[in-house]
């Protein structure tokens, strides 16, 4: 595998996701603080904030070995197909889908299915399926379309065939987990955009997945409530609690916060804020200076992901790369967006910082491929020159 100019931004996209790993680790165990808890060994895994800890380096040694992996492993365009690594995911992961909808074997948090238990007794973790599917969604998506190229721009025998393999994992997932399954749709939809999909096809599925997610809505009252509570967060009801103390935290957190640790809503009076809440937690305790500190994090991490994968001469390494990029930032752009009460509540992690194993881990092993796929191209020629 040959190494180029690529391992100067690979080393900046490596500092970003670890500085926002610390950051998520400090603040899960600050968030996670609580006086009421007595810490039992043999309850190890069920403590977020210990977990957390053990996650973090982890999640590093899986960034990194997976960055060891030559990524043009996942093609679909190599003779056989089933040299690929691709196909064997897609596989995987559907049948994850359908284990964790058996009410025996799926475990159910919150009046939704969406763990699988690993391990036995206290040492026990859930996994979530649905979080592989993204990213094995989207590895799909962008292998068809660099096996495809132009054939992307028929109907039958380019668009529905990508369509109907992202249909099915998310119409697996819809049922239990609507923005995630919106989130794949998203993604699917955008990575056609980038490889050049005709665009009469693109809005053919609008209608059809417009029509899915109104009904989706329509007929969950926990999900209407949670739309009304939007549009009037300061109204005396249940839905929009945790929008109103989100942004209490966020307010009372100043400019440069209550100090670290000093939080106050983390004691029982926001709910999730260990996770999708986390980044009211950061405003509260390090002020507006904080959280601008962790979005320009981000920014810093998105630009720089999508300038080095621009400058791939693969077709396959730059939508591969692309699609990593985009996910990582419109996952945090819907966070951050929810805890601001700028979207409606929805439960997305923000990557890298919320706690949670399962989401944790996959985004790691989703920048080792980024990184991958950046230590292989010779970012020394032009951006313009490095997309011909």
């Amino acid at each position: 595998m040959e190494r180029t100019g690529g391992n100067y931004l690979s080393s900046l996209i490596e500092v970003s996701v670890i500085v926002l790993m610390s950051a998520g680790t400090v603040f899960v165990c600050s968030a996670g603080a609580n006086v009421s808890v007595n810490y039992d060994i043999e309850h190890f895994y069920n403590f977020t904030t210990l977990k957390q800890l053990l996650f973090f380096p982890l999640a590093i040694g899986v960034m990194y070995a997976v960055s060891r992996i030559d990524y043009k492993r996942f093609r679909l365009d190599v003779n056989p197909v089933g040299k690929s690594l691709t196909p064997y995911l897609v596989i995987f992961s559907i049948a994850l889908l359908v284990l964790v909808l058996v009410p025996s074997i799926g475990i159910e948090k919150n009046g939704a299915r969406r763990w699988l238990s690993l391990g036995a007794g206290g040492a026990s973790i859930s996994f979530q399926p649905s979080e592989l599917a993204k990213w094995v969604m989207l590895i799909f998506t962008a292998a068809f379309l660099a096996k495809n190229g132009e054939g992307i721009k028929r109907f039958r025998g380019g668009f529905v065939p990508v369509c109907a393999v992202v249909a099915i994992a998310a119409g697996l997932i819809v049922t239990q987990d609507l923005g995630t399954a919106v989130l794949i749709c998203g993604l699917t939809y955008l990575m056609l955009i980038i490889g050049g999909a005709n665009w009469k096809h693109l809005l053919t599925p609008i209608p059809i997945l417009a029509a899915v997610f109104w009904l989706a809505i329509a007929t969950s009252p926990y999900r209407m409530s949670r739309l009304k509570a939007f549009f009037d967060p300061m109204a005396d009801s249940n839905a929009s609690y945790q929008a109103r103390q989100s942004l209490m935290a966020i307010s009372s957190g100043g400019m440069w916060g209550k100090g670290l640790g000093n939080g106050v809503l983390k004691y029982g009076h926001l709910p999730e804020d260990t996770t999708d809440f986390i980044f009211s937690i950061i405003a509260e305790e390090l002020g507006f200076a904080g959280a601008i500190a962790v979005v320009l994090v981000f920014v810093g991490l998105i630009s720089v992901g999508l300038i080095a994968v621009l400058r791939c001469d693969d077709r396959f390494g730059r939508l591969l790369g692309c699609g990593i990029v985009l996910a990582i930032g419109v996952q945090a752009a819907i966070n951050i967006g929810v805890v601001t009460v700028v979207l409606p509540t929805k439960g997305m992690p923000l990557p890298f910082i919320s706690a949670g194993g399962t989401s944790m881990l996959l985004s790691a092993a989703a920048v080792g491929v980024l990184l991958n796929i950046v230590q292989q191209t010779n970012t020394d020629k032009g951006l313009i020159d490095g997309c011909d």
